[in-house]
């Protein structure tokens, strides 16, 4: 897919190697990080755990060799309220690549924006000069939060966000322009835009091309294949509905989180409170099949 539509950057996540790693086509990188992993030693748990970074590292490399951007990499998701534990697996992670001849320039480490995420991001970038993409990104505080801790680039989502108006609302459809992920990407865009935050807003997580297209002018936003695919076929001139001098005209207040004041703006809102929760939990549940599979 990659080949074919020649993106700028490209993302993995810990479901999506779990599902590439069943594939026979990659046979040859599980059995590499499998080697690895027995090479370097240890506690079973820690050769398993040496294994899966490998991986992940394999995965991205292949993924260079294709795109002149930059390639996403995960940390694992059961360390998203662990600090330090997010700093020393990224640094790990960077380390791998380093071995791999790719120097950090070309890497993004995600981090799940959990408020203990956002800090390890502010350190990685400020101390490390390791570039971060913050994921799991669903309230208005995350994002306010991420532009404070000055990293590079945001992936705030869209779809998961519908999913969970049309699970919990009367409402089952919505026209783009009032889905509310497209509503909700289009504020954090106009608010970094406004204030002149420099942190990249990359729309993430879509349902339908109608999302896309909502969103277009944002900095980035990162399309599945399927999508792609939808989108190629259609020839229709797409005008930016996001841009920096509309951003500048809207009317949104600067505001300031600490740990106590992001805590409560996030959790007033109930979308985002559950969304991330179930999104670190599907991440952590996937980290686990893979950790099984390799052993």
């Amino acid at each position: 897919a990659i080949d074919e539509y020649k993106p700028l950057d490209a993302t993995t996540n810990p479901s999506l190697i779990l599902a590439a790693a069943q594939m026979p086509a990659y046979q040859e990188l599980v059995d590499d990080a499998v080697a690895y992993g027995k090479k370097l030693g240890g506690s079973e748990e820690e050769q398993i755990k040496n294994a899966c970074d490998k991986l992940f590292v394999l995965f991205g490399a292949e993924i260079l060799k294709r795109i002149p951007g930059r390639v996403s990499t995960e940390v694992d998701a059961r360390l998203s309220f662990d600090k330090e534990g997010m700093i020393q697996r990224a640094r790990r992670l960077i380390d791998l690549y380093k071995e791999a001849g790719i120097g950090k320039d070309r890497i993004l480490i995600k981090l799940s924006s959990t408020w203990e995420g956002i800090q390890a991001g502010k350190v990685l970038e400020a101390e490390y000069g390791i570039h971060c993409n913050m994921t799991l990104l669903f309230s208005f505080a995350q994002a306010v939060a991420c532009a404070e801790a000055g990293v590079t680039l945001i992936s705030p989502f869209v779809g998961r966000i519908l999913d969970w108006y049309v699970a919990n609302g009367d409402k089952k459809t919505y026209e783009p322009a009032e889905d509310p992920g497209v509503k909700s990407v289009t504020k954090i865009y106009n608010y970094y835009k406004k204030f002149g935050y420099k942190t990249i807003v990359m729309g993430a997580s879509f349902r339908n091309t109608g999302e896309i297209k909502a969103l277009a002018g944002c900095d980035y936003l990162t399309i599945s294949p399927k999508l792609l695919a939808e989108l190629s076929k259609e020839y229709v001139k797409l005008t930016p509905t996001l841009s920096v001098k509309e951003a500048q005209a809207c009317e949104l207040e600067k505001i300031h989180l600490d740990e106590k004041a992001f805590r409560w703006h996030h959790n007033e809102d109930q979308m985002a409170v559950e969304k991330l929760s179930d999104g670190i939990r599907k991440f952590s549940a996937d980290a686990i099949k893979l950790e099984r599979m390799l052993k």
